[in-house]
């Protein structure tokens, strides 16, 4: 068997050489469509992940955020601070030195008071005023007892004793 002989034939030519030059063409097409194509992708592909790392950093402040709003709201439900005031100290003639003292000596029996939830301590103001009305103070030789006149029960639990003559 023979290959035939095609080269004496124009048309078949033609043919082959019109053919070769299409695909050659269709190539250089098909490469930058491609190319332009890819291009496009890879833009959007960067653009996405720096859309990415931004809501990323976004989404990590906001929890910090929220963290930290969720911390400052629990210390605000938590009694931070006892506040003593003795109202009537005038009417004894009682000198200021030993009305701090005895002020002091209430917080510190209250000091257990400090870090708990506001709800417990609202609970437990029949037992802060026991706690308060039993304690005998003796100042300059003289006895007295106090007596809770009010309470305010908050973040900083403030109370107003009256001392009296026991």
């Amino acid at each position: 068997m023979r290959v035939p002989q095609l080269y004496r034939k124009p048309g078949w030519q033609r043919f082959f050489a019109g053919t070769a030059v299409g695909g050659v063409i269709s190539w250089c097409i098909f490469l930058y469509i491609y190319g332009v194509w890819q291009e496009k992708n890879t833009e959007l592909i960067r653009k996405q992940q720096q859309d990415i790392v931004d809501l990323n950093n976004e989404k990590k402040i906001w929890q910090d955020e929220y963290k930290e709003i969720n911390r400052r709201k629990i210390e605000q439900l938590t009694v931070q601070k006892i506040n003593i005031k003795i109202t009537n100290a005038e009417k004894y003639k009682l000198d200021s030195l030993s009305v701090l003292e005895t002020e002091d000596s209430v917080r510190d029996d209250l000091s257990i008071m400090i870090a708990k939830d506001i709800e417990s301590v609202y609970k437990s103001k029949d037992l802060l005023k026991k706690i308060i009305e039993n304690k005998q103070v003796k100042i300059n030789d003289k006895r007295y007892k106090l007596k809770v006149k009010e309470m305010v029960i908050y973040t900083n639990l403030t109370i107003q004793l009256e001392i009296q003559f026991e």
